[in-house]
């Protein structure tokens, strides 16, 4: 685990005020790779140990949201999978898009989290309580942030993060209790 701006007791402190977990899509719940199929389509490949995470996440009542540069019908087929309800895509201010949430859904920027891997997140990650990126992030944005993932964006990542702000909360051995039963 790498921390770039804070220890790790101040992510956790950060973490613990979490009401809200934003992700990007590219870099984060997929590896960034977008694959071409004959009739242009673009393929994402979804880690499913990351949509646990985002399940345990919400039903410990930390509301989940998406926040991604790119427009995808997959993205929008993954996110109702995953039952993220909050999704803006197609949206190259990721700042606006993140105020819009938190009049949406009522929310402080400090009760916010969220997981970014390029520059056009700082705008997000600057502004949230609790800042995420990837080891495969780029290097300006793993300098800004509270916590580094140890697993690479599509690998993990998302599911780290989700179970950081679980254990950070005190909400983890609940979250796991129906399947230690």
């Amino acid at each position: 685990m790498s921390l770039a701006l804070n220890s790790k007791e101040n992510a956790i402190a950060k973490a613990s005020k979490v009401k809200l977990m934003i992700f990007d899509v590219d870099g984060i719940l997929t590896d960034g790779s977008l694959h071409f199929g004959p009739d242009g389509e673009v393929m994402k490949t979804f880690n499913v140990l990351d949509g646990q995470g985002i399940k345990l996440l919400q039903q410990a009542g930390i509301q989940t949201a998406i926040i991604s540069a790119r427009q995808s019908a997959i993205v929008a087929r993954r996110a109702a999978d995953l039952g993220i309800t909050h999704v803006k895509q197609g949206i190259h201010d990721k700042k606006t898009a993140f105020l819009e949430l938190l009049a949406e859904l009522n929310v402080l920027p400090e009760h916010c989290g969220f997981i970014g891997d390029d520059v056009i997140d700082l705008p997000v990650l600057t502004r949230v309580g609790f800042a995420a990126s990837v080891p495969n992030g780029h290097a300006v944005v793993r300098t800004r942030v509270h916590y580094v993932t140890q697993a690479a964006g599509g690998a993990g990542a998302a599911r780290e993060i989700c179970d950081f702000i679980l254990r950070a909360q005190d909400k983890y051995e609940l979250a796991l209790a129906t399947y230690l039963t």
